[in-house]
């Protein structure tokens, strides 16, 4: 479970004190999948890196499975981050020299270094391309010869690659076309079903519609959530 107590994020500009997050207490249990929309500059990234153990926050608490992390340094967020959440983003963020398969790899060499073999590690690689529905004869394209949909699907699948129970995803259809990006959707949507908790920052609402509750932020706070 991830909860959030009092969460505040300042930032300094000049003498000036800006609010990224304001006094937010969230809860989203096990096998939740949550959209977060908002306004630009609402806080929705933020909340997410703070989720994510990408960032802390300036004030409050935030666990995950019962551990404070903001008491956590830096070896251990990583720890967490590998073991715990994987990442979706919006520009896919995937390794330009590298295949499908090899960017999928590589969450499993930096946690395992060397303790896994090669073949051990390709075999992983290629189911989780499988849970993501890119066919196998796509495994050793580089993504430039990827559609984004196809780039989106290896992106996922790498963020499977550790097996964690939680995948935060920053505007995951916002690089993709609607056709594209609702199949995106539904493949979240049915990875949640097999038991992941789903986060997903989105300004789309036929895109948030696929959680479980919708929490909207509007300047830094929680607006209103509604439950579908």
């Amino acid at each position: 479970m991830i909860k959030l107590k009092n969460v505040t994020k300042t930032y300094k500009m000049g003498e000036e004190i800006i609010y990224a997050l304001k006094n937010v207490d969230l809860e989203i249990k096990e096998g939740e999948f949550v959209s977060i929309m908002g306004p630009s500059g609402s806080g929705k990234s933020t909340l997410l890196n703070i989720i994510g153990c990408l960032d802390k926050p300036t004030e409050g608490e935030v666990y995950i499975d019962n551990v404070k992390t903001n008491d956590l340094d830096d070896d251990e967020l990583t720890k967490i981050r590998r073991n715990k959440i994987g990442f979706v983003f919006q520009q896919f963020n995937l390794i330009p020299i590298l295949t499908a398969l090899e960017n999928v790899e590589l969450p499993l060499i930096f946690k395992y270094r060397g303790a896994m073999s090669e073949e051990e590690r390709k075999k992983r690689a290629l189911e989780c391309l499988k849970m993501a529905e890119l066919d196998e004869r796509f495994a050793n394209h580089k993504p430039n010869q990827l559609s984004g949909g196809q780039q989106q699907r290896v992106a996922i699948a790498r963020a499977l690659a550790n097996n964690p129970p939680i995948i935060l995803a920053d505007e995951p259809t916002g690089a993709l076309d609607s056709k594209t990006g609702e199949k995106i959707m539904k493949l979240l949507k049915k990875l949640n079903e097999n038991g992941k908790t789903i986060i997903v920052v989105t300004h789309d609402i036929n895109v948030a519609k696929f959680g479980d509750r919708i929490i909207y932020l509007k300047d830094g706070e929680i607006e209103k959530e509604e439950k579908l």
